[in-house]
């Protein structure tokens, strides 16, 4: 797999294949004011494995944090991962 180019909205980072087809997606909406939730995380079937879940988790984290915003996590694998790697965010 070549690099991916990430695509970034305010609460939601993505990536397409040379097809222009989505092949992971993050989405961290503002719950209530002032906090963020990821609520999904998305990898194509074919691109799992890659450590892609990960990464898009590590962005959207970059993401909220850079914003101010507190982080909670309805994604299981965000919650998992968040529980894992950063115990200090405490989801």
């Amino acid at each position: 797999m070549s690099e991916l180019n990430f695509n970034y909205l305010p609460h939601r980072i993505w990536a397409k294949d040379e097809n222009g087809k989505v092949i992971c997606e993050i989405s961290f909406p503002e719950k209530e004011k002032g906090i963020s939730d990821i609520e999904s995380t998305f990898v194509d079937d074919d691109y799992r494995g890659q450590g892609l879940a990960e990464k898009l988790v590590k962005l959207a984290l970059k993401t909220i944090e850079e914003r101010g915003d507190k982080v909670v996590a309805d994604c299981p694998y965000a919650r998992k991962w968040i529980h894992n790697n950063r115990p200090d965010l405490n989801v």
